[in-house]
């Protein structure tokens, strides 16, 4: 990477202070122009940042570190100035005129892996330490940008490597007097390594379901209490509440906590027969956002409706691959019935409650967590991705399928390919030979000045 790139690392917006940051190998050359000197490495230096005139720009602090021992593992340039706008804006500029580009997303955490000072999943870990949710977000995001998953990553994959040296070894010596692992042996290493991964794949999920929570689409029949719903989970007024059908015409998105796990609300207009353009746009958008949902809440006046037809009617229009709870509100009217979880024909969870009373929301919010395999108590979760789990469940299953040829004496080069398969996802977690698009995709999620 030869050239030099800028950008304002704090975020825009009016405050006391501001950070702009430069990284490249014109750095230095670039501090002298806007400093008049290159400051002693890795101390704060109170100076001014000039113009090409030599006029003021801003007053500040700048810090320089260089190369390879900074952030990027670049030369680096941090100057710290007055939180306006215009005074970042006037300074970026000047730094354009000195030689550097201005950063794309997430560029300099992009610049630090390519260098060597993160692996991807620490890379990852940045940003969602950045956009940690929760306390317990922010300590899964630390322990992953610490390192620690990304460890636990590269010692199974060393010890699959292991095992399938000992199969390859078998193979390429099978007439020579070495010691090889014997069937056992290796099944029993075999049977170890999956457990190490099953505990990986457990922190990992809970480190996925704080980053990226879970996303619940609220659907239903007009009138059935979906906005009361929405309203009692968010804990305010969030939708207008009529006894008109069709007062929902668009999605009415909510975000909340749930004892650490962020969940993402979106109400829906009612599912009928559409009365005008707009309900039938509303509609639309309702069936397109319950196809990308986590789960879906198919909401029943329990008073009007105590058989749950409005659902069945509907059941084979919902998505099939997105899992479904029927619940029955407005029990505070229905005739009294059972608490708690029940199931409809096909395995459908169903749940009772009031969203005007309250009764039934806390096991509603117990029933969500449970679905997702939260658990607000665990201290091992691990910072991770969608992408993470998916390259998981593949070793899972490479694993899985050498265990069955192994036991199935199959020839040991179906079994080594099996590990090396799993290798090779393992490794997609930490960047080894990842593609530019795979990087692309991570890095342009990043705010610009990271």
């Amino acid at each position: 990477m030869s050239d030099t790139i800028v950008a304002a690392a704090t975020p825009p917006g009016r405050g006391g202070i501001a950070i702009v940051r430069v990284s490249g190998p014109a750095t230095p050359q670039i501090a002298i122009g806007v400093l008049g000197r290159l400051p002693l490495p890795r101390f704060a230096t109170a100076a001014k940042f000039r113009a090409a005139a030599g006029a003021a720009i801003d007053d500040g602090l700048a810090l320089y570190f260089p190369a390879p021992h900074s952030y990027t593992g670049e030369h680096v340039l941090e100057l710290q100035g007055h939180g306006g706008p215009v005074l970042v804006e006037a300074l970026v500029r000047r730094l354009l005129e000195l030689g550097a580009r201005r950063a794309q997303p997430g560029e300099f955490t992009q610049r630090a892996y390519l260098n060597g000072k993160l692996d991807l999943a620490q890379a990852e870990a940045v940003a969602d330490l950045i956009d940690a949710a929760s306390d317990a977000a922010a300590r899964a995001a630390r322990r992953s940008l610490e390192g620690e998953f990304s460890s636990r990553v590269l010692g199974l994959s060393q010890i699959l490597g292991e095992l399938r040296a000992e199969v390859e070894a078998g193979i390429d010596f099978a007439d020579e007097p070495i010691d090889v692992l014997s069937e056992h042996s290796l099944r029993l290493r075999l049977q170890q390594a999956a457990a190490q991964l099953a505990a990986l794949r457990v922190a990992s999920r809970q480190g996925r379901v704080l980053t990226e929570g879970m996303t619940v689409v609220i659907a239903g029949r007009p009138n059935a209490g979906k906005s009361s719903l929405l309203n009692r989970l968010a804990g305010h007024d969030a939708a207008i509440v009529t006894t008109t059908p069709g007062t929902t015409r668009d999605l009415l998105r909510e975000r909340m906590l749930l004892d650490g796990m962020p969940l993402h609300l979106l109400d829906t207009a009612g599912l009928r027969r559409a009365g005008d353009d707009i309900e039938a746009e509303g509609i639309r958008r309702a069936r397109a956002a319950m196809a990308g949902a986590d789960r879906i809440l198919f909401v029943i006046d329990a008073a009007a409706d105590p058989a749950a037809s409005a659902y069945l009617e509907e059941r084979a229009l919902l998505p099939a691959e997105v899992p479904v709870t029927v619940v029955f509100n407005k029990i505070d009217l229905a005739l009294p019935r059972p608490a708690g979880p029940e199931l409809l024909s096909g395995g459908i969870a169903t749940l009772r409650l009031s969203a005007l009373t309250g009764e039934g929301v806390d096991t509603l919010a117990t029933h969500l967590k449970a679905c997702m395999g939260f658990d607000a108590g665990s201290t091992d979760a691990l910072s991770a991705r969608a992408r993470h789990l998916e390259a998981l469940a593949r070793v899972d299953a490479h694993l899985l399928q050498a265990t069955g040829q192994l036991a199935g004496g199959s020839a040991p080069e179906l079994v080594a390919e099996e590990l090396r398969r799993a290798q090779l996802a393992l490794g997609e977690i930490v960047g080894v030979d990842s593609s530019d698009e795979l990087l692309g995709r991570i890095f342009a999620r990043f705010c610009i000045g990271k």
